[in-house]
């Protein structure tokens, strides 16, 4: 019998499912703090007042402000639901997005840009739509402000607390509270993300700049986490300032977009820009590269079962 190489294999939609969910945890574990940073930073001006002196300066600002007033853990506030998120999330936006490739143009291999843009927002809108609830709960707990010696002033006390207190507080539908805004949001990112990822690792491939392993991954990366960061930037505050908000602060998230801008500026829908790009650029550089490793751990896993002798 002739061996099959792993490269020579395709790997199955449960294969990218699974695989995709369990990078993306990785890559959260990695840059949870960055991202707990970044929604400190988008929140802060909410309530501004006049002579208000800022609490959070700048990424490494934050974390150090963190770290000195609330205790390291505060960093990793909402880590369980940023966890749950991550397999359902990624494993739909990630995952699935090959299968939609060839829904769209029947063959994957062949896609042009339209197709992947197509299959990047559909991913995008599915993964919001299944998984809203946990980056709500994450959102809301990264906002909370941790004070040691005060103790009781948290807003909620687990993350089954969370999901529990939102829902009855503000009914099922508080669950998926700024799910338009986080459905434009990820299928911009989703779109700049996997198909810069995808367009840029196919044109390495194709001249020959790189072989299909590690730098190729992590140059496609980082450019993707780049490209996202600048596009997603503004949708991304605007999703932050609206979920994590008190019920009535906010008709909507084209209402939540005018009142930053009224208040605050346009420059209000680049808070939190640095830590976005260091969140986002090391989050895709972990996941991709993690992902792709796995995806051949699994196909080599998967070769093993078909092929015993």
């Amino acid at each position: 019998m002739v061996a099959v190489r792993t490269t020579d294999l395709a790997p199955t939609a449960a294969v990218k499912f699974f695989g995709a969910g369990t990078a993306a945890c990785v890559a959260d574990l990695v840059t949870f703090p960055l991202d707990t940073a970044k929604v400190r930073l988008q929140i802060q001006g909410e309530s501004k007042v006049e002579g208000q002196k800022l609490k959070y300066k700048g990424v490494f600002g934050t974390i150090k402000t963190m770290v000195k007033t609330e205790g390291p853990r505060s960093l990793y506030n909402g880590l369980v639901a940023g966890l749950q998120r991550q397999m359902s999330f990624a494993s739909v936006r990630i995952g699935l997005y090959d299968s939609m490739k060839q829904l769209y143009t029947r063959e994957s291999e062949n896609a042009g840009i339209g197709s992947r843009l197509m299959a990047g927002c559909t991913t995008g809108a599915m993964a919001v739509a299944f998984a809203q609830p946990t980056d709500v709960v994450k959102v809301r707990f990264q906002a909370q402000v941790r004070n040691p010696e005060v103790g009781s002033a948290q807003r909620y006390s687990s993350t089954i607390d969370a999901y529990r207190t939102i829902a009855r507080d503000e009914g099922i539908k508080g669950l998926w509270k700024g799910c338009l805004p986080n459905i434009t949001r990820n299928s911009i990112v989703n779109c700049s993300e996997l198909v810069t990822y995808d367009v840029i690792k196919e044109l390495i491939l194709k001249y020959n700049l790189m072989t299909d392993n590690m730098p190729c991954h992590f140059t496609a990366a980082f450019a993707a986490g780049f490209c996202t960061t600048i596009v997603a930037s503004p949708v991304d505050v605007v999703k932050t300032r609206f979920m994590n908000s008190v019920p009535g602060q906010y008709s909507s998230g084209c209402n939540c977009a005018f009142t930053m801008l009224m208040k605050e500026g346009p420059t209000a829908f680049y808070k939190g820009f640095i830590p976005s790009y260091l969140r986002l650029g090391s989050w895709n550089i972990v996941m991709f590269v993690s992902y792709e490793q796995i995806k051949r751990g699994l196909m080599r896993m998967q070769q093993s079962w078909e092929s015993p002798f």
